[in-house]
Protein backbone atom coordinates (compact mmCIF):
# COMPACT_ATOMS: atom_id res chain seq x y z
CA UNK A 1 0.00 0.00 0.00
CA UNK A 2 0.72 3.86 -0.23
CA UNK A 3 2.79 4.70 3.05
CA UNK A 4 -0.41 7.49 3.37
CA UNK A 5 -2.91 4.76 2.84
CA UNK A 6 -1.40 2.89 6.05
CA UNK A 7 -1.28 6.63 7.69
CA UNK A 8 -5.05 7.03 7.32
CA UNK A 9 -5.83 3.37 8.22
CA UNK A 10 -3.85 3.70 11.32
CA UNK A 11 -6.15 7.21 12.47
CA UNK A 12 -9.43 5.85 11.51
CA UNK A 13 -9.57 1.93 12.07
CA UNK A 14 -11.32 2.89 15.32
CA UNK A 15 -13.81 5.38 13.88
CA UNK A 16 -14.79 4.43 10.32
CA UNK A 17 -17.82 2.69 9.50
CA UNK A 18 -16.41 0.53 7.32
CA UNK A 19 -13.83 -1.20 9.81
CA UNK A 20 -16.18 -1.05 13.01
CA UNK A 21 -18.89 -3.14 10.79
CA UNK A 22 -16.67 -5.43 9.17
CA UNK A 23 -14.60 -6.95 12.70
CA UNK A 24 -18.74 -7.05 14.10
CA UNK A 25 -19.12 -9.63 10.95
CA UNK A 26 -15.90 -10.81 11.15
CA UNK A 27 -16.50 -11.72 15.10
CA UNK A 28 -19.77 -13.46 14.63
CA UNK A 29 -18.42 -15.50 11.77
CA UNK A 30 -15.82 -16.63 13.67
CA UNK A 31 -18.24 -17.20 16.58
CA UNK A 32 -21.25 -19.34 14.36
CA UNK A 33 -19.58 -20.65 11.65
CA UNK A 34 -15.32 -21.35 12.27
CA UNK A 35 -16.57 -22.20 15.54
CA UNK A 36 -12.46 -22.72 16.97
CA UNK A 37 -11.74 -24.49 20.58
CA UNK A 38 -11.39 -22.80 23.54
CA UNK A 39 -7.98 -21.13 23.38
CA UNK A 40 -6.91 -22.25 19.98
CA UNK A 41 -3.79 -20.65 17.78
CA UNK A 42 -4.78 -17.78 16.22
CA UNK A 43 -2.29 -16.47 12.91
CA UNK A 44 -3.24 -12.85 11.29
CA UNK A 45 -1.42 -13.05 7.91
CA UNK A 46 -1.07 -9.17 7.16
CA UNK A 47 -2.03 -7.50 9.89
CA UNK A 48 -1.91 -4.59 8.93
CA UNK A 49 -1.90 -1.49 11.86
CA UNK A 50 -3.02 -4.45 14.07
CA UNK A 51 -6.43 -3.23 13.85
CA UNK A 52 -8.26 -6.95 14.08
CA UNK A 53 -6.30 -8.17 16.76
CA UNK A 54 -8.51 -7.89 19.65
CA UNK A 55 -11.06 -8.78 17.94
CA UNK A 56 -9.05 -12.10 17.31
CA UNK A 57 -7.75 -12.25 20.47
CA UNK A 58 -10.99 -13.16 21.59
CA UNK A 59 -11.05 -16.67 20.18
CA UNK A 60 -7.15 -17.55 21.84
CA UNK A 61 -3.87 -16.88 21.67
CA UNK A 62 -3.09 -14.57 18.65
CA UNK A 63 0.68 -14.63 16.53
CA UNK A 64 0.83 -11.81 13.50
CA UNK A 65 2.92 -11.20 10.90
CA UNK A 66 3.07 -7.29 8.36
CA UNK A 67 5.59 -6.86 6.12
CA UNK A 68 5.65 -2.78 6.42
CA UNK A 69 7.97 -1.65 8.99
CA UNK A 70 5.47 1.06 10.12
CA UNK A 71 2.32 -1.02 10.31
CA UNK A 72 3.90 -3.77 12.25
CA UNK A 73 5.43 -1.58 14.97
CA UNK A 74 2.07 -0.59 15.41
CA UNK A 75 0.62 -3.44 15.23
CA UNK A 76 3.16 -4.62 17.91
CA UNK A 77 2.20 -2.27 20.61
CA UNK A 78 -1.59 -3.38 19.97
CA UNK A 79 -0.86 -6.91 20.17
CA UNK A 80 1.60 -6.29 23.17
CA UNK A 81 4.39 -8.60 21.44
CA UNK A 82 6.70 -8.97 18.64
CA UNK A 83 4.92 -9.11 14.94
CA UNK A 84 6.88 -11.18 12.70
CA UNK A 85 8.06 -9.64 9.24
CA UNK A 86 7.16 -11.95 6.56
CA UNK A 87 5.94 -11.70 2.66
CA UNK A 88 3.63 -14.10 1.35
CA UNK A 89 4.27 -16.92 0.42
CA UNK A 90 6.90 -17.53 2.88
CA UNK A 91 5.45 -18.40 6.32
CA UNK A 92 8.87 -20.35 6.97
CA UNK A 93 8.69 -18.81 10.12
CA UNK A 94 5.25 -20.22 11.67
CA UNK A 95 4.90 -23.43 12.90
CA UNK A 96 3.73 -26.05 10.24
CA UNK A 97 0.18 -28.37 11.30
CA UNK A 98 0.12 -25.31 13.99
CA UNK A 99 -2.69 -23.25 13.98
CA UNK A 100 -6.66 -23.66 14.12
CA UNK A 101 -7.25 -20.38 12.60
CA UNK A 102 -5.27 -18.29 10.08
CA UNK A 103 -6.59 -14.79 9.09
CA UNK A 104 -5.95 -13.34 5.91
CA UNK A 105 -8.20 -10.02 5.58
CA UNK A 106 -8.07 -8.29 2.83
CA UNK A 107 -4.37 -9.19 1.89
CA UNK A 108 -4.37 -11.82 -0.63
CA UNK A 109 -5.14 -8.97 -3.01
CA UNK A 110 -1.51 -7.43 -2.46
CA UNK A 111 -0.14 -10.60 -3.26
CA UNK A 112 1.78 -11.89 -6.60
CA UNK A 113 2.00 -15.50 -5.62
CA UNK A 114 -2.15 -16.08 -4.45
CA UNK A 115 -2.24 -19.50 -5.17
CA UNK A 116 1.23 -20.08 -3.63
CA UNK A 117 0.21 -18.02 -0.82
CA UNK A 118 -2.95 -19.89 0.01
CA UNK A 119 -0.68 -23.37 -0.13
CA UNK A 120 1.40 -21.94 2.52
CA UNK A 121 -1.14 -20.88 4.89
CA UNK A 122 -2.60 -24.77 4.29
CA UNK A 123 0.28 -26.20 5.78
CA UNK A 124 0.45 -24.32 8.81
CA UNK A 125 -3.04 -25.22 9.69
CA UNK A 126 -4.02 -27.98 11.48
CA UNK A 127 -6.09 -30.74 10.61
CA UNK A 128 -9.52 -29.12 10.12
CA UNK A 129 -8.03 -26.10 11.07
CA UNK A 130 -9.78 -22.97 9.39
CA UNK A 131 -8.98 -19.65 7.16
CA UNK A 132 -11.01 -16.82 7.17
CA UNK A 133 -10.50 -14.92 4.12
CA UNK A 134 -11.80 -11.66 2.86
CA UNK A 135 -11.18 -10.14 -0.57
CA UNK A 136 -12.59 -6.87 -3.06
CA UNK A 137 -14.87 -8.67 -5.48
CA UNK A 138 -15.87 -7.83 -9.45
CA UNK A 139 -13.12 -6.84 -11.59
CA UNK A 140 -14.97 -4.40 -13.80
CA UNK A 141 -15.32 -2.44 -10.18
CA UNK A 142 -11.15 -1.81 -10.32
CA UNK A 143 -10.70 1.96 -9.64
CA UNK A 144 -8.04 4.10 -8.27
CA UNK A 145 -9.01 2.84 -4.72
CA UNK A 146 -7.24 -0.27 -6.02
CA UNK A 147 -4.47 1.43 -7.47
CA UNK A 148 -3.63 3.51 -3.97
CA UNK A 149 -4.06 0.24 -1.92
CA UNK A 150 -1.41 -1.81 -4.44
CA UNK A 151 -3.88 -4.53 -5.21
CA UNK A 152 -2.94 -7.24 -8.17
CA UNK A 153 -6.54 -7.86 -8.94
CA UNK A 154 -10.11 -7.97 -7.83
CA UNK A 155 -11.59 -11.62 -7.48
CA UNK A 156 -14.95 -13.52 -9.20
CA UNK A 157 -16.64 -15.93 -6.62
CA UNK A 158 -15.91 -18.47 -9.03
CA UNK A 159 -12.41 -17.57 -9.42
CA UNK A 160 -12.01 -17.78 -5.59
CA UNK A 161 -13.51 -21.25 -5.72
CA UNK A 162 -11.41 -22.26 -8.14
CA UNK A 163 -8.05 -20.86 -5.72
CA UNK A 164 -9.43 -22.61 -2.72
CA UNK A 165 -9.41 -26.13 -4.76
CA UNK A 166 -6.16 -26.20 -6.40
CA UNK A 167 -4.64 -25.55 -3.00
CA UNK A 168 -6.26 -27.90 -0.97
CA UNK A 169 -9.47 -26.51 1.24
CA UNK A 170 -12.47 -27.50 1.51
CA UNK A 171 -15.28 -24.78 1.46
CA UNK A 172 -17.73 -24.46 4.38
CA UNK A 173 -18.57 -20.46 3.68
CA UNK A 174 -18.06 -18.41 0.47
CA UNK A 175 -20.36 -15.36 0.17
CA UNK A 176 -20.35 -11.59 -0.73
CA UNK A 177 -20.35 -9.18 1.50
CA UNK A 178 -20.91 -5.83 2.12
CA UNK A 179 -23.99 -6.50 -0.09
CA UNK A 180 -26.55 -3.63 1.28
CA UNK A 181 -24.17 -0.73 0.27
CA UNK A 182 -22.95 -2.48 -2.87
CA UNK A 183 -25.28 0.05 -5.02
CA UNK A 184 -23.79 3.22 -4.17
CA UNK A 185 -20.20 2.19 -3.33
CA UNK A 186 -20.43 0.72 -7.34
CA UNK A 187 -22.14 3.79 -8.68
CA UNK A 188 -19.54 6.19 -6.98
CA UNK A 189 -16.42 3.77 -8.74
CA UNK A 190 -17.81 4.13 -11.91
CA UNK A 191 -18.60 7.29 -11.59
CA UNK A 192 -15.13 8.07 -10.10
CA UNK A 193 -13.65 5.96 -13.22
CA UNK A 194 -15.37 8.03 -15.35
CA UNK A 195 -14.07 11.19 -14.31
CA UNK A 196 -10.51 10.07 -13.39
CA UNK A 197 -10.77 10.83 -9.89
CA UNK A 198 -7.08 8.88 -8.15
CA UNK A 199 -8.84 9.85 -5.39
CA UNK A 200 -8.14 6.51 -2.61
CA UNK A 201 -11.85 6.54 -1.35
CA UNK A 202 -11.30 6.23 2.21
CA UNK A 203 -12.05 9.57 4.17
CA UNK A 204 -13.76 9.65 7.02
CA UNK A 205 -17.48 10.83 6.13
CA UNK A 206 -19.41 12.67 8.92
CA UNK A 207 -20.65 11.10 11.87
CA UNK A 208 -24.14 11.04 11.51
CA UNK A 209 -23.66 9.32 7.67
CA UNK A 210 -20.59 6.95 9.52
CA UNK A 211 -23.22 6.21 12.02
CA UNK A 212 -25.77 5.17 9.35
CA UNK A 213 -23.10 3.36 7.56
CA UNK A 214 -22.07 1.34 10.26
CA UNK A 215 -25.17 0.20 11.52
CA UNK A 216 -26.61 -0.60 7.52
CA UNK A 217 -23.23 -2.55 6.55
CA UNK A 218 -23.44 -4.60 10.51
CA UNK A 219 -26.81 -5.68 9.74
CA UNK A 220 -25.01 -7.99 7.59
CA UNK A 221 -23.15 -10.12 10.48
CA UNK A 222 -26.28 -11.95 11.01
CA UNK A 223 -26.98 -12.58 7.18
CA UNK A 224 -24.14 -13.98 5.73
CA UNK A 225 -24.33 -17.78 5.41
CA UNK A 226 -28.28 -17.63 6.41
CA UNK A 227 -29.56 -15.26 3.25
CA UNK A 228 -28.11 -15.43 0.28
CA UNK A 229 -26.03 -12.78 -1.30
CA UNK A 230 -25.85 -12.69 -4.94
CA UNK A 231 -23.26 -9.33 -5.12
CA UNK A 232 -21.07 -7.34 -3.34
CA UNK A 233 -18.20 -5.17 -2.79
CA UNK A 234 -16.39 -8.08 -1.57
CA UNK A 235 -15.84 -11.40 -0.79
CA UNK A 236 -15.69 -13.57 2.25
CA UNK A 237 -15.28 -16.94 2.97
CA UNK A 238 -14.55 -20.27 5.17
CA UNK A 239 -12.34 -22.91 4.50
CA UNK A 240 -10.83 -25.69 6.11
CA UNK A 241 -7.59 -28.19 5.55
CA UNK A 242 -9.44 -31.39 5.57
CA UNK A 243 -8.78 -33.47 8.68
CA UNK A 244 -7.18 -36.58 6.44
CA UNK A 245 -4.50 -34.71 5.46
Amino acid sequence: MERAVFDRMAELDQEHWWFLARRRILDTLIQRVVQPPHGARVLEVGCGTGHNLAMLGRFGAVEACELDKCARALAGKRLGRRVKDARLPDLSMFERNGYDLVALLDVLEHVPDDIGSLRAIHRRLKPGGALLLTVPANPWMWSAHDVAHHHFRRYTRAGLDRLFEQAGFEVQLLSYFNSLLFPPIAAARLIGKARRNDSADDALPGARVNAVLNAVFGLEAGMIGRVPMPFGVSLVAVVRRPVLQ
